[in-house]
């Protein structure tokens, strides 16, 4: 899903409270479609419904709100909902026509206060809070985008939903799985649908495999939905190869979303309508198309794909929308088929083995879950084919067998249901059948597990590894395993080389049950590499300790070895167990885990508090611990202290328990404390988030240029703010929630700006005196601005001000300059400059800083300043003295 050029605007609308919005019958023919059984659908546009001199049911048979039911416009202060997207489905309902929710969970819009400072748990909880809100809302939704764009990370907030939701796990996509689940459970009757960018074009083989995956596993999808942005001069053949690969691996319904065609050629732009429209919509499986604008100017993409220009308070129709109105008018398009008659879910229907890969010769339970909509229709049977066969029928729910698998390789599963209607419907599964697991080596626990010597089984049994091919250097280590990297480090092994979401998989003898101790010793020579250590059974992975973030130990260097130090979440009981190790951060380097037992005890906690709370990279903070005692009065022998799993000190003793420490990285850090008593027993874990501040790649010199991007590390509030969650299309940090990078003038800036946001950036100036700025900037609109500030003990001293000028209508890229009207003074040092948006829809690119003189030119009015004058010979002199003076460290001149 992509947005306007234009800053989002939120409209609230005053509706009434809707306390069920009952799902009418779809049959309407007062829209361009008169088919009752397929849509063709478009969007808000720009929070209105209608625009123009036609009212949208005139045209439209379905709608979806562009952002009002996005999570970040809904909930953008926390616990506080505002459903802009009532007065939107009211007007669907009103109108007999269908709608669609967009969306529940995308990584490129969601609120600011839902960021990587919040527990894990804390996440998730809210998460499911948002999922309950938006299901008391509107609990009779007809579609459901439950998650979209969660290809890889192209999304900058795909990775902290991944980690809330639950993680790749057992499947590699177990987040997504998780939300499914969720909305399952609360909208049972509606088409939840995984939809995405551009399948046609980009990712397409990672779209498969996902959109598979969560077939495959059991997931409630029900459809997939196709992003159909960037196809302008597509041909019909491409379309057809990309789309019929899809389809045939998937066989699923399908829904066209988001179609348009950015060009102001209306020639070029009917070619492309004729070429696709008619192939979609005359597909079987295709449910339905929805045009993502429509109105030449106020669409996402620069306003050039809009069929409708609105000019002089009347429609002006361009050749494309004339020809979908005669398209849509032919028998071809009025008697195409769907998956979906009436445009409704009939039937819940989803084959769920207990896991995706099973050890031949195994049992495994296949479940087939199958629950008619309408409950007056009744399931006769159900069904099972195994590789073509039919395997069992079956009459009473639960639907579930029992398959032993005697070979490897690919099942392929079909589940047919026969009602008593007559109609029978169809899904598709698999699961895949593989060696038998061996440990490569027998592993006690306490004890130490060296990472290379993970067990034997084959990719997707024992390991996952990306890379096809072995990378290492000590990769002749293992011959029975293809593609895992093991490298010499440490005076031993490693495994290295890693990728996000690789898996190592670790059989282990438990000697005592209880709660451990580990140490990790790991190396990385790059930020945000990370790793988890999870308990990995048939149905699940139960975690054993959270994301381990691994700094960067030296730079572009491996070598450097550290140990983390940590504390399982949950009891390791006796026994043989399978430890997963997950790679979920990539490029760091493991040696090993070395695992104690240890008795955590309830007689002694304690509290940790940090002054100040927030902290900055250079600067000192005390940690202050409170004991809480429920037996045992005075028996701590001493406290532990870890930042992001390094051991900061084990030796505090005496009372008051404080311990002062600077802060070396910027960014969430996480500080642990333990108490341990005489009897060596720990108490449970303190913890606390503490945001550090500081340069995102180092102080920025000055004179020099501060390119907008490159703001401080630190968070919201203290590094930046952003009122938004709007995403762009530039490269995206990962230590920032929502700051709207874009491209632009060959390059990244900021963008999408609001009045009142901020960033700010540590400089170095290098020499005191007066200094000037160039900023290079640009905006669609007029009356956008910012200001150039100083900021010193929480006091901003403004250096200057950008009037930002209209470099194009309604377009942001076409930059311009604009120069400082004075000079301004800086002091030599490191300080903090802040750019605070003035004026909203101003897209910064940089500011250049230029040093002019260590002198200034004053008037006799601006002499008059507070403080003692002095001559350059150090006497002080009144503010009659003309020539060179000092006061306040700044050199003046006044000339008669």
């Amino acid at each position: 899903m992509r947005e306007s050029s234009a800053k989002v605007r939120h409209t609230v609308f005053r509706a009434g409270i809707i306390s069920t919005l009952c799902f009418l019958t779809l049959n309407s023919y007062a829209q361009i479609s008169t088919n009752k059984d397929k849509f063709l659908g478009n969007i808000t546009t720009y929070g209105q419904i209608d625009y123009g001199s036609a009212a949208y049911y005139t045209l439209w048979n379905q709608i979806t709100p562009e952002n009002e039911s996005k999570w970040a416009s809904v909930e953008g202060n926390k616990g506080s909902y505002n459903w802009g997207s009532d007065n939107i489905f009211n007007y669907a309902k009103s109108h007999n026509f269908t709608y669609k929710f967009h969306a529940l969970v995308w990584g490129a819009q969601y609120p600011k206060w839902f960021d990587s400072s919040m527990p894990v748990k804390d996440r998730y909880n809210a998460i499911v809070k948002w999922f309950d809100a938006a299901s008391k809302r509107y609990p009779d939704l007809p579609m459901i985008d439950v998650v979209n764009e969660a290809i890889g990370t192209h999304q900058p907030g795909n990775p902290l939903m991944k980690e809330s939701l639950g993680g790749g796990g057992k499947t590699g996509y177990d987040w997504l799985i998780n939300a499914f689940e969720l909305a399952h459970e609360r909208w049972p009757n509606a088409i939840l649908i995984y939809n995405d960018y551009n399948t046609f074009r980009y990712d397409t083989d990672a779209f498969i495999d996902l959109v598979r995956t969560l077939r495959d596993a059991g997931a409630p999808i029900d459809a997939y939905g196709c992003q159909s942005h960037e196809l302008k001069g597509v041909s019909l053949q491409e379309l057809k190869n990309a789309d019929t690969k899809i389809q045939n691996a998937l066989k699923m319904p399908m829904y066209v979303t988001e179609y348009d065609i950015q060009t102001s050629d209306d020639d070029a732009q009917l070619t492309d309508y004729k070429n696709h429209i008619p192939y979609f919509w005359q597909n079987d499986y295709c449910a339905g198309i929805t045009l993502w604008g429509y109105i030449y100017g106020k669409t996402w993409n620069e306003g050039t794909s809009g069929i409708i220009k609105y000019e002089n308070n009347k429609n002006t129709e361009r050749k494309a929308m004339t020809w979908l109105r005669e398209y849509m008018a032919s028998d071809e398009a009025i008697n195409a088929k769907s998956p979906f008659p009436g445009m409704k879910k009939e039937i819940s229907l989803y084959i769920k083995p207990a896991s995706l890969k099973t050890t031949r010769g195994d049992t495994l339970p296949i479940t087939v879950r199958a629950t008619m909509v309408e409950k007056s229709i009744k399931i006769d049977s159900v069904q099972l084919y195994i590789k073509g066969k039919l395997y069992a029928t079956m009459t009473e729910a639960p639907y579930i067998v029992k398959y032993v698998p005697t070979a490897n390789g690919q099942y392929d599963l079909k589940a047919v249901v026969y009602t008593d209607s007559q109609k029978t419907y169809e899904r598709l599964g698999s699961f895949k059948a593989v060696n038998p697991r061996t440990p490569f080596k027998q592993i006690e626990i306490p004890g130490t597990i060296q990472a290379e010597d993970f067990d034997k089984g084959g990719d997707g049994v024992t390991y996952h590894d990306s890379n096809s091919t072995k990378d290492g250097d000590a990769s002749s280590y293992r011959s029975d395993c293809e593609g895992v990297d093991v490298v010499s480090g440490n005076g031993g092994k490693a495994i290295g080389y890693t990728n996000t979401d690789e898996w190592l998989e670790y059989t282990v003898n438990v000697q005592e049950s209880g709660y451990y101790t580990y140490k990790a010793v790991v190396s990385s020579g790059t930020n945000n590499s990370s790793f988890q250590l999870a308990l990995s059974d048939v149905d699940a992975l139960t975690n054993i300790t959270d994301k381990i973030t691994v700094p960067k130990t030296a730079d572009n260097d491996w070598s450097k070895y550290i140990t983390m130090t940590g504390r399982t979440l949950v009891k390791l009981n006796v026994g043989e167990q399978i430890i997963r190790l997950t790679i979920t951060g990539s490029s760091c380097n493991i040696d090993k885990f070395i695992f104690e037992h240890v008795e955590v005890t309830d007689s002694v906690n304690i509290r940790m508090s940090a002054s100040p709370s927030n902290g900055t990279v250079g600067s000192s903070n005390t940690l202050t611990f409170t004991p809480v005692y429920t037996v045992n009065q005075g028996r701590i022998d001493r406290i532990k202290v870890l930042m992001n799993g390094i051991i900061l000190t084990d030796t505090i003793r005496t009372r008051p328990f404080r311990y002062t420490f600077t802060p070396t990285t910027a960014g969430t850090n996480t500080v642990t404390a333990i108490a341990v008593d005489t009897l060596k027993r720990e108490s449970k874990i303190a913890s606390l988030n503490m945001k550090v501040r500081g340069p995102y790649n180092g102080a920025i010199s000055i004179p020099g240029t501060i390119e907008a991007e490159n703001f401080d590390i630190g968070g919201i509030g203290i590094s930046y703010q952003d009122d938004t969650n709007v995403q762009g299309d530039g490269t995206g940090r990962s230590d920032n929630e929502g700051v709207d990078i874009v491209k632009g003038n060959n390059g990244n800036a900021i963008g999408y700006t609001s009045t009142g946001e901020w960033l700010e950036y540590t400089v170095d100036v290098k020499q005191q005196g007066y200094y000037s700025f160039t900023a290079t900037v640009s905006s669609g609109t007029t009356g956008s601005g910012f200001r150039i500030g100083l900021i010193k003990d929480g006091k901003e001293t403004t250096l200057g001000t950008v009037s930002v000028p209209q470099t194009a209508s309604n377009d942001w890229g076409t930059y311009k300059t604009v120069s400082s009207s004075k000079n301004f003074h800086l002091y030599k040092g490191k300080q903090v400059i802040r750019f605070t948006i003035t004026g909203q829809n101003c897209n910064i690119d940089k500011v250049q800083f230029s040093f002019k003189t260590d002198v200034e030119y004053i008037t006799a009015d601006e002499k008059a300043a507070t403080g003692t004058r002095y001559n350059l010979g150090g006497t002080p002199v009144g503010d009659s003295y003309y020539g060179i003076s000092i006061i306040n460290g700044r050199k003046e001149i006044h000339l008669k």
